[in-house]
């Protein structure tokens, strides 16, 4: 296996007008498009949370997705930490 398909995880915290903007299906839907397992869920401090893990390259461009997200979302900022993954099977939105 070599680096560029080797599995990642990266777990976000995206920032802005980010909630009420179909974000979260937005990120659903693209997630599966790219074959890319995790979830994605607002907080209540208005940000959304998501944890994206596959191939390296497959999770990079979900997280230069979340830059842009939604058509109407407005987006700040990108926070990401990178690990390990855990094994994750498919992609949900959580509550």
């Amino acid at each position: 296996m070599t680096s560029l398909d080797a599995p990642l995880r990266a777990h976000v915290f995206v920032s802005g007008k980010v909630q009420g903007v179909y974000y979260r299906a937005n990120t659903r839907d693209t997630a599966h498009e790219r074959g890319v397992d995790g979830w994605v869920r607002n907080l209540a401090d208005g940000r959304v949370e998501a944890v994206f893990e596959g191939e390296k390259e497959a999770v990079e461009a979900m997280v230069e997705w979340c830059h842009e997200g939604s058509p109407r979302a407005e987006v700040e900022s990108v926070e990401v930490e990178y690990g390990e993954p855990e094994g994750l099977s498919g992609f949900e939105v959580r509550a």
